[in-house]
């Protein structure tokens, strides 16, 4: 048995490894020295492209050679670049020592000082981690947060024509449908996609303090304005321009932020479905061997809505943080942003853990549907803003105040007091036709 998650400091990389392990390809280490060797190795091939004079002479055949430096990794070239980096204490300048010293081996010595030309470490970090968070949300984040969606949308069908006591202010209001209820939070979270989606993934390039002074000073008659919009792109992001040292993190942060606005809505679907089952509207499908409570034998927990809902509200918490901290650096950059960009994995990977437990809470739900009809049978006062509203129609007196009057008197409304009501109405026997057809069941609206 592999021991190893036992000592990690971390939850989302011990107890939770399993549902997290997916996000290593794109937050560890390894991963962020992967796209560093990946954005310094595409550069290099972009300035062989214009080309460069001194790169004219450069063998084209030679770029897949060059990609598989960062396409086919191994961990023990990863451990090298970490060796390099105990001497030069700068891990970006590990990333080009070791390029160099892949240049020698290949014999391609004669440009291995156009690795890394006229950058800073920033510009390789704030390319490379942008495009790990982008292909994480896309290939793991978005994917699993679907699953969801669909589970939803698959409610909202199954049981859109059940109709369902409301509550506001805890307390029993106008019927709704449990389908439309689930279809709320559908329509909820496609919109935050919809704006996530919206939103481009930003990237810093341009040399020490974002001029490209470098750049232009070697080579005054390339347009590298052009060259660093085009290479960005062609990475799938956008070029923040104007810049000072590093990336100003504006789009970072409302990345962050529709993020953390996904998870509250997250939350409040976790809260409202354990209220639902803690109102017997829904039995949870139990799994031979599992235990509920150490004490109580009856108790089947609604433990993956809470662990969902402790997991989210940890990733808002760190999303908030980061969206409010990263913006702010000093004059052309300070380091704070460094340590910080470092933790960007940690709340995607709790908002995965939410996830994956949300969805097997869902995927747990057995309707109900005799504790929901009788709630509604137990709640005819709930008609009386469906009678009053006709009566206004009709031109009644205190329509409003006489159902008031009715259904305040603390004594309990059901069918017969509704008819009784209705029956000692003056007026006409067409009208209390149409009020006694007004029912807790009927009275849904769209």
């Amino acid at each position: 048995m592999d021991t190893n998650f036992l000592f990690a400091i971390s939850p989302v990389d011990g107890r939770y490894a399993p549902k997290t392990k997916q996000l290593r390809q794109f937050f560890s280490e390894y991963a962020l020295i992967q796209n560093r060797l990946r954005v310094e190795i595409e550069y290099f091939i972009a300035l062989c492209n214009i080309p460069l004079p001194q790169l004219a002479d450069f063998d084209h055949e030679k770029f897949n050679a060059l990609r598989s430096i960062y396409q086919d990794l191994t961990p023990e070239a990863a451990v090298r670049i970490k060796d390099i980096e105990k001497v030069t204490n700068h891990d970006v300048k590990a990333i080009e020592y070791y390029i160099k010293e892949q240049f020698k081996a290949m014999q391609l010595e004669k440009w291995s000082e156009f690795v890394h030309f006229g950058l800073t470490s920033q510009d390789i970090n704030n390319t490379a981690q942008p495009l790990m968070l982008k292909e994480a949300i896309e290939q793991v984040y978005l994917p699993t947060l679907n699953e969801i969606i669909n589970t939803i949308a698959d409610y909202s069908i199954q049981w859109k024509c059940v109709p369902m006591l409301a509550k506001t202010h805890g307390q029993p209001a106008s019927p709704t449908r449990l389908g439309k209820e689930f279809n709320v939070f559908q329509v909820r979270i496609e919109e935050q996609i919809r704006q996530l989606r919206a939103i481009e993934f930003p990237a810093k390039f341009g040399g020490a303090t974002g001029n490209m002074n470098a750049h232009k000073v070697a080579y005054p008659e390339i347009n590298w304005v052009e060259f660093a919009n085009d290479f960005v792109k062609s990475l799938g992001m956008h070029r923040s321009y104007p810049t000072t040292q590093i990336e100003h993190y504006d789009n970072l942060a409302a990345i962050f932020d529709s993020m953390r606005r996904i998870n509250t809505i997250l939350i409040d679907l976790s809260r409202d479905i354990w209220t639902y089952i803690s109102m017997e509207y829904f039995h949870q499908k139990v799994k031979k061997g599992e235990v509920g409570s150490s004490a109580m034998p009856h108790k089947v927990n609604p433990i993956d809505f809470e662990n969902a809902e402790g997991n989210l509200g940890m990733a808002n918490a760190i999303f908030t943080f980061l969206s409010m901290k990263l913006p702010i650096s000093r004059l052309q950059r300070d380091l704070t942003d460094s340590t910080v960009l470092r933790n960007m994995g940690v709340p995607v990977a709790h908002s995965l853990i939410a996830f994956k437990s949300l969805k097997k809470g869902l995927d747990k739900l057995i309707l109900n549907e005799n504790v929901i009809q009788k709630d509604l049978e137990n709640n005819w006062a709930v008609v009386a803003e469906a009678i009053q509203t006709i009566l206004r129609r009709e031109g009644f007196k205190n329509p409003y105040e006489t159902l008031k009057d009715l259904t305040r008197t603390g004594e309990h409304i059901d069918e017969q007091t509704i008819y009784n009501f209705i029956e000692g109405l003056e007026i006409s026997e067409q009208l209390k036709k149409e009020l006694h057809q007004i029912t807790p069941w009927s009275y849904t609206g769209y």
